[in-house]
């Protein structure tokens, strides 16, 4: 698969997130590092919402060992970019869009729903008749 995004963090100007050591770390794993403008919180409510309804999700459950809850957050990640459809991103996953596939998708959903609305014509029609 052709990737046409660098994975990047988004974060606030926190002390934690202009360390040296950070910069090293995601520069090592290829990643961009992306700060979003003082006092614009917009920026921030959008990850802040992402931790929100991950939160919210993995509370739902007791975790009794740590790996319990590193499994689930993982799968939470997963389900989150592979599964879940974004009204932001048209209705597509965030994968679909990092690997190119969304307006191939895009482009099949719109031949579907001609095709659909011939049929229902028809149907109609020969009802009508």
């Amino acid at each position: 698969m052709t990737v046409l995004h660098k994975p990047r963090l988004l974060s606030d100007n926190g002390s934690s997130y202009i360390a040296g050591d950070l910069a090293d770390w995601l520069e090592d794993k290829g990643m961009d590092h992306v700060r979003g403008a003082p006092f614009h919180p917009q920026t921030q409510g959008k990850i802040e919402r992402w931790h929100q309804t991950m939160k919210n999700r993995v509370l739902l459950e007791h975790y009794y060992l740590p790996g319990d809850l590193e499994r689930q957050i993982e799968a939470f990640v997963n389900y989150y970019n592979h599964r879940r459809y974004h009204e932001s991103l048209n209705n597509v996953t965030p994968a679909d869009v990092y690997f190119g596939r969304a307006e191939t998708i895009l482009r099949e959903r719109e031949k579907i729903k001609k095709l659909t609305i011939q049929k229902r014509r028809l149907q109609h029609q020969k009802a009508a008749a």
